[in-house]
């Protein structure tokens, strides 16, 4: 089994706990590693540190744990850096999610300005961090979770020597999602989705060998007025019934975006200051366990669930562990294997992963019905990571100008102004001026 050093970058967040969990748990590929906790908060870093050690005594596996402020010190040797780690705190998230609405756009964590504003900060830290890796650790893999991880994947994988991928369990849940709304057995369904990260659509389904697609035409038939029918389930259900393809349900804020920007203005809190006020819960969670003698985290008392980042650390055993596993990754799109998008852009894919890196495997087209939104939003998601990386205030207008949710220049223009100044104190000067 592989022995190395893991770096996570975001290791004192509320959903750290969850993840060092998914590593203890996955400890038997990794005996002997080292792994380094890493963020700003001290006291969150040491509380993570004490529950995580507790929890791979219990399990019985070996790893040492530890942590620190100190990114460069840390990064030093290291041969994985899992990256999970929001530049401005939840605090920044409710200016993405809050401004945006003052503009009659929609603010979303990932899609929109908003996202667009994520992708500015995350970028600006990680083109740091790639630095700082290309002196002290240049044959490290990055393991991202940071989002936007589409646009953070795309700037890197660009601009720097560094291999990353970056990874998003979507293309799995919401096949899941989609079986669970049919009534139907998740294990029987087989679905690949491709396209770019929370923008992707299946371009195989089938359940029992069969297609799907008329489970998913007759369920909407059956279930369209059925009140206990989740609304944002009723939406996907439409749009797979539609566009005879299971999506990711980010596609609402596009195909249903009127009707969510009235909610999300009507709507008193935003999701960040859900977040920001269970958040002190899940610390008190956190606490208690760290003192157990047999911690267990509570799936309802954890951020994110007790699974948090599972997919990068079965990529990462795949690739340290050589084992050829197939799992959905965010890579550039080499030898084409998307059709119809470029080579270098990076594309949500499945890829066979092994010490060779990762290969991706080439799929089937994405229909024509729904690949020109996908194809609008490959494009923005290249000149945003364009503009974040190297690039001015106005060539980040442009990318923002390209966004299918603004695409209008002087709605660019306002949106940038308030969210610029907002988010001063983590853009560049060039960015910011």
């Amino acid at each position: 089994m592989a022995r190395i050093k893991v770096v996570y970058l975001g290791g004192g967040s509320t959903r750290a706990a969850g993840t060092v969990a998914s590593l203890i748990e996955h400890g038997d590929a990794f005996q002997g590693s080292e792994i380094v906790l890493v963020d700003l908060d001290q006291d969150r870093l040491t509380l993570i540190e004490r529950l995580a050690r507790r929890m791979a005594e219990v399990k019985g596996v070996d790893l040492t744990i530890r942590s620190t402020t100190d990114r460069r010190a840390a990064l030093d040797g290291a041969d994985a850096v899992l990256s999970s780690f929001r530049p401005g705190g939840f605090e920044a998230r409710v200016q993405d999610e809050r401004l945006p609405l003052r503009h009659g756009v929609i603010g979303q964590e990932t899609q929109g300005p908003g996202g667009f504003f994520m992708a500015l900060r995350a970028i600006t830290v990680l083109k740091e961090v790639c630095s700082e890796m290309q002196e002290v650790c240049p044959d490290a893999w990055i393991f991202n979770y940071t989002n936007p991880v589409n646009l953070v994947a795309q700037a890197v994988s660009r601009y720097s020597g560094i291999r990353i991928v970056s990874l998003c369990e979507g293309p799995i849940y919401f096949a899941e999602d989609m079986a669970d709304i049919c009534r139907v057995d998740r294990s029987r369904l087989h679905a690949k989705l491709v396209g770019l990260n929370h923008a992707c659509w299946s371009v195989e389904h089938t359940y029992d060998g069969e297609d799907f697609v008329p489970i998913i035409k007759r369920t909407w038939d059956e279930r369209r007025d059925d009140p206990s029918l989740d609304r944002e389930d009723r939406r996907v259900l439409q749009l797979a019934a539609t566009m005879e393809s299971i999506p990711a349900e980010y596609f609402r804020y596009y195909y249903f975006r009127d009707e969510i920007l009235a909610e999300l203005a009507a709507k008193p809190t935003t999701r960040a200051e859900d977040i920001i006020a269970e958040a002190p819960s899940y610390w008190d969670h956190y606490r208690e366990q760290a003192e157990s003698d047999r911690p267990r985290l509570d799936p309802g008392r954890s951020r994110g669930g007790i699974s948090e980042l599972e997919l990068a650390i079965d990529v990462m055993g795949a690739i340290f562990n050589d084992t050829g596993a197939v799992y959905p990754v965010n890579v550039p799109n080499r030898g084409g294997c998307l059709p119809g998008f470029p080579e270098d852009l990076v594309v949500e894919i499945t890829g066979r992963c092994g010490a060779g890196g990762i290969e991706p495997i080439p799929s089937l087209p994405l229909p024509a019905h729904v690949r020109g939104l996908v194809m609008q939003l490959g494009e923005y998601q290249s000149l945003a990571a364009d503009a974040a990386w190297s690039g001015s205030r106005i060539d980040a207008i442009r990318a923002l100008c390209a966004n299918p949710l603004v695409q209008q220049l002087p709605l660019a223009e306002r949106l940038y102004a308030d969210l610029a100044e907002a988010h001063r104190r983590y853009l560049p000067d060039r960015l910011a001026a």
